[in-house]
């Protein structure tokens, strides 16, 4: 990850919330036969105590294997949150470049395989996750008997956090000014309309304080 410090965020709080609003990853293992990238659905889980971070997920059989799991090797997982394209057309001055503005975090653990009733416990919880906010959620108790079986197919896992680094890239080097016309662009441009990096790039806006 880029070492820029002025893109830095070290605030655990705002790495949850990343991870709870984007919770689609890369999960990357150094196996023995080279590296293995796998992209999951990752939640926070609420059950630990204390102040841990502490993240799970599945992975379909036999990823497990590829990614061997049971070694106990460090991990790295890659969670996203919104970026898209910066064009300098916006920007109302020049000589400029264009950019990508995102907001992205690394973070490192070991990673602990998890029997079927936890595995099943992590399934049920995504789907919670995902379901509930529709009008006619289906969660696995409605479908008991088939959600069963289909776990079957999946490895759960558990990856405590041991150390992490968060960016924001979101047009902190350009003035005000300039950063309300991305802000603008990305709500409404035909082209690279992106209503969530926006909103990302005006919530770092207001980070500034009045007249910064």
């Amino acid at each position: 990850m880029i070492h820029t410090a002025e893109y830095a965020f070290e605030d655990e709080a705002r790495l949850r919330e990343l991870i709870r609003q984007h919770g689609w990853a890369l999960l990357v293992s150094a196996a023995d036969d080279g590296m293995v990238a796998s992209h999951v659905p990752v939640l926070l889980d609420e059950d630990e105590p204390g102040d841990s971070l502490v993240i799970v997920s599945h992975v379909g059989r036999p990823d497990e294997v590829l990614h061997q799991m049971g070694s106990g090797r460090e991990v790295l997982l890659v969670v996203e949150g919104p970026y898209g394209y910066v064009s300098p057309s916006w920007y109302d001055y020049g000589p400029a470049v264009p950019t990508w503005d995102y907001v992205s975090a690394h973070l490192y653990g070991r990673l602990e395989l998890l029997d079927a009733d936890e595995t099943y416990r992590v399934l049920s919880q995504t789907v919670d996750q995902y379901e509930k906010p529709l009008p006619d959620p289906v969660l696995l108790p409605d479908v008991a008997e088939y959600a069963q079986r289909t776990a079957r197919g999946a490895a759960g896992f558990r990856i405590r956090v041991t150390r992490w680094q968060g960016k924001a890239k979101l047009s902190q080097d350009k003035p005000r000014a300039v950063v309300e016309r991305v802000v603008a662009a990305l709500e409404d441009d035909p082209h690279y309309a992106n209503p969530v990096l926006a909103a990302a790039v005006r919530e770092e806006l207001g980070r500034r304080g009045e007249g910064a």
